[in-house]
């Protein structure tokens, strides 16, 4: 899998994967505030300056973890005999469950994933397009664009609820579902 804006040799893949871990492992231990490039790099056993080069601060790192996770979520073969909000709520409970089990990594990803860093800002559009495309392989390639703008908003509004603590990540499925039905209609 790529970087953020290169194409990685298989050594550099190996040290970005290494990175991208210890970020998890360090989080665990120490939550977002204590966390810094710096301490992830010598966790991983690289250079703070190598680190660098692959990821400029520690939202943008964050924010690498999340899409790597989403990227690697198996897509769902949409099962056309289901009904399309049934459908929806699948893919949106993949999406919202990402991260629900490591609640030190959802609190980081809701912070990091809204930083000004232009690094950042390329993975929210990443994550952005990653959203439509389960989208819209759960509604058909027909769906009503209006729709698609909707359960977009909602699922990145629902995320981030969950990660200020407003919502508790568990309960996403059932509430992104009762969007989906209002959105696209009644679930069979």
């Amino acid at each position: 899998m790529e970087a953020t804006r290169r194409h990685l040799s298989s050594r550099q893949a190996r040290t970005v994967v290494r990175l991208t871990e210890a970020a998890v492992e360090e989080l665990r231990e120490v939550g977002y505030d204590g966390l810094t490039v710096r301490t992830v790099a010598r966790r991983a056993g690289v250079a703070p300056a190598t680190a660098y080069t692959y990821f400029t601060s520690k939202e943008h790192l964050v924010t690498e973890v999340f899409w790597r996770r989403l990227e690697a979520l198996p897509d769902r073969a949409p099962d056309r005999r289901r009904a399309p909000a049934r459908r929806v709520a699948d893919a949106l409970a993949d999406m919202a469950l990402l991260v629900a089990d490591e609640p030190e990594l959802a609190a980081a990803c809701s912070v990091a994933m809204l930083a000004n860093d232009p690094d950042v800002r390329l993975l929210r559009g990443r994550i952005g397009g990653a959203m439509h495309r389960r989208l819209v392989t759960a509604l058909g390639e027909d769906a009503d664009p209006a729709a698609l703008r909707v359960l977009e908003l909602a699922t990145s509004g629902a995320l981030i609820q969950a990660g200020g603590g407003h919502l508790a990540y568990e309960d996403l499925p059932a509430l992104l579902a009762e969007v989906a039905d209002v959105v696209v209609g009644e679930r069979r």
